[in-house]
């Protein structure tokens, strides 16, 4: 199961901009569900970069493995 990680550059800023903001910067998607969290762990991955062919979410940069991950909230 392919699963993709984005960076969410909108909360980095909320998050620089308020200081005390926390909000998660990660999205792990895969076909089943998305999660959202500040860490990820998996073996073995690939960041992929594609301004001409981005994701159907608007993404150009985001990170893709097919191992398992573990989301840490």
């Amino acid at each position: 199961m392919k699963t993709r990680i984005h960076v969410n550059q909108h909360n980095i800023r909320a998050n620089a901009k308020n200081g005390n903001t926390d909000l998660p910067v990660l999205t792990v998607k895969d076909y089943r569900q998305n999660r959202k969290c500040n860490e990820v762990v998996f073996t073995n991955g690939r960041v992929v970069y594609s301004p001409d062919k981005p994701l159907s979410c608007g993404a150009k940069v985001w990170i893709e493995t097919d191992d398992p991950v573990e989301v840490i909230r």
